[in-house]
Formats: C-alpha cells, structure tokens, sequence
C-alpha cells in the first residue's frame, strides 16, 4: 500500500465533502436533531397518569387515601364521578385512563379491622401503561395499608421493630429511575449506525453515477489504498458526530457518564470502523444511490433499532431472533454505551463486546476490499 496515494485520495474526499455544503451540515447537524427529537419523544417513565375517583364512603380515611394518589408523581386526578355510568363514559371518551373506587362503608371497616377492597378500573388499550398503573396503585395501597397496621401495632402496645420484615430498597446505576439514562446512551448506537452507514453507502454509488470512478479505476491505485482513503474522511466525520451525540447526552439530557472517555473513544473507532465499511461494502455492490441506500436500511439501520436491545430485551425474544442479534454489531456497542454511562465499567468487564466489534470490523472491511475491483461499472 501506498501512503501517498492514501494520502491524496484521502484529500480529495474531504475535499469532495467540504464542498457538499449540504450534506456536510446533515452529516453533523443530522446527529443533534435525531437525538434531540427522540430523546425527548422516547420515554418509557409513565408520570401523572388522567385519573377520576368515585368516592362512595366519602369519609376521612377514604379522603386520606386518594391524597396518597393525587400526592404521587405518578397520577393526576382529574375529576370525580358521582354514578357508576359515568365510569364507562370516562375511559370511552378519554377522560382518564384510571378510575378509582373506594367502597361505601370503607373507613367502617377499617376500624373494625376488616379487609375493605377498593376498585381500579384501567382502560387497557395501552398495556404497557396499564399495567404500570397497576403497579403505582398496588404500592400506595401498599403505604396505606402499612401505615394502617402501624397504628394497629402502636395501639396493641408494641414497638414498631417488632414488625418483622421491612424493605429497604437501594437502586444502584440509575438511582433516580429516568428511562431516560437507558435511552440515550442505546439511542447514540443507533444514531451512529444510521448516520455513519447512509454517509459511506452513497460515496462509491455517487461517484458511479457522476462517472469520477472510472478516473479513480484509471490510476494505479489498489482496492485496499481505495477503501483507506475513502474511510478515512468519514471516520473523522463519524468521530466528530460521535462527540457532537455524547456531549449533547450528557450536557442537554444530563445523563451521567462514569465511565472511562479513553475506553469510550476506543469502542466508537472500532465501532465505526465496521459500520463505515458496511456502507463501503454496500454501495460498491450498488448500482445507483438508492439502492444503496434501501440496503443500508434494510441491513444496518433496522436491525441495529430492532435486534441491538435497545429498545426490546434482547432475553424477551424468541431463541431464533436472539441467535441473530449476535450478528448485529450494535448490540455491542449498545451494551458498551450503556456500561459506561451508567455502570461505570471499563475494558476489564467490556473486553468481549470490544472483541466482537473488532471482529466485526475487520471481517467486513476485507468483504469490502476484496469487492472493490477495477471492473465495477
């Protein structure tokens, strides 16, 4: 290989980009305003849910239980029913997608010691949410009823450690809880593969079209001097969005880093260096701009959103499918993002995922050197 060939054809590929005003701004700005709108779009916290109540007993203890519901985060109350018809009429048009019942003779039985059920009714259209509802109302049951056995233990003249078990529960990694910290770093992945796959896949099929490849073809230049040079331009593209997608992460969203960034650097040169020769190799075997783009899409940008967990577990799927996300490079690097945003952990616990990327990347980098020939048309 020659470097002065790599070298000059290495400038004329930042040239080349320099001077496509348009897609240089889309290839940096592009980053920003993906993980702009889905950062704020993708949420998986479900937060003051619509709720009405039907307070049948309307006494202090049944008041005292929905300040515990309108006093969490979690739920909103927005109204209140007075007929049972109103209960149907109230999912029907929208109005909430929770309706809390409290019973006639709630607070009676209470003090009499008896179990008093209440009634939740969900609007299931939405199961995800519905079922989070089910788990936000069962804990504050759970708080009233404990605070109620307190008294109950208080009044019989015991100590309250004489209660037997008591949960105290410590979240580590992600202690407030935000499916925010869990997107964005999975959301940088995938925003990389797309960006970094649809730049390279339209570089060789371009110059196709434009008929500067037969000139290229036409000079003693080798296939590997080829592919060097033209990845190298867009490595120091994908690396600047790379920077551009993290600092955004943790300046706008404030998703905390503890990870190493030398580690992080490391994993992403890797990363994209298989990424960018898969858009290599596909838009050498194109023939035209859009053919090489339907494949990036179909070959990179999906599966990396569908099979890279994500979004979707990857121990969820079927056995077939997890077989396949091994062959998904950005299950990788989802699962090192997320390692070092939020755990903290670096290349002793990382090194398979690492492993796996440079296999990757050096599989497929030969698959494009080697498809690289001076009879392409």
């Amino acid at each position: 290989m020659s470097l002065r060939r790599i070298r000059a054809l290495t400038k004329k590929e930042f040239i080349q980009i320099s001077r496509d005003i348009r897609s240089l701004i889309g290839a940096l700005f592009l980053p920003l305003l993906m993980i702009s709108l889905y950062g704020y779009a993708l949420s998986l916290d479900v937060d003051r849910i619509p709720t009405m109540v039907f307070d049948r007993d309307e006494s202090p203890a049944s008041r005292e239980f929905v300040g515990l519901v309108s006093g969490s985060r979690y739920f909103q109350i927005v109204g209140y029913i007075t007929r049972n018809d109103e209960i149907d009429q109230a999912l029907m048009r929208g109005d909430a997608l929770m309706v809390l019942v409290l019973p006639e003779r709630f607070s009676s039985r209470l003090k009499k010691g008896f179990q008093s059920p209440i009634q939740v009714i969900l609007d299931g259209s939405d199961s995800n949410t519905a079922t989070l509802a089910e788990g936000y109302i069962k804990t504050v049951a759970a708080n009233f009823d404990l605070k109620i056995q307190k008294q109950r233990v208080r009044r019989a003249g015991l100590r309250l450690a004489d209660i037997p078990v008591e949960a105290r529960i410590r979240v580590w990694f992600n202690p407030e809880m935000k499916s925010r910290n869990f997107i964005i770093p999975g959301l940088t992945a995938i925003i990389m593969m797309a960006i970094c796959c649809l730049m390279t896949a339209l570089s060789v099929s371009r110059e196709k079209e434009t008929g500067t490849l037969e000139q290229i073809l036409s000079t003693p230049i080798s296939s590997a001097e080829v592919i060097a040079g033209k990845l190298l331009p867009y490595l120091a593209v994908g690396l600047v969005d790379m920077a551009l997608v993290v600092g955004a992460g943790v300046v706008v969203f404030g998703v905390p880093f503890h990870g190493s960034y030398l580690t992080l650097f490391l994993s992403a040169f890797i990363f994209l260096i298989g990424t960018l020769s898969w858009g290599l190799f596909l838009s050498i075997v194109s023939r035209t701009q859009l053919q090489a783009g339907q494949l990036a899409v179909l070959s990179a940008i999906l599966p990396s959103f569908l099979l890279s967990g994500f979004i979707y577990p990857i121990e969820n799927m079927p056995l077939v499918l997890q077989g396949i996300t091994f062959l998904v490079p950005g299950r990788y690097f989802v699962e090192i993002l997320r390692g070092l945003f939020l755990q903290g952990i670096g290349l002793p616990l990382l090194w398979p995922q690492v492993l796996a990327l440079l296999i990757f990347a050096m599989l497929v980098l030969r698959l494009a050197v080697r498809a690289f020939s001076k009879r392409l048309v």
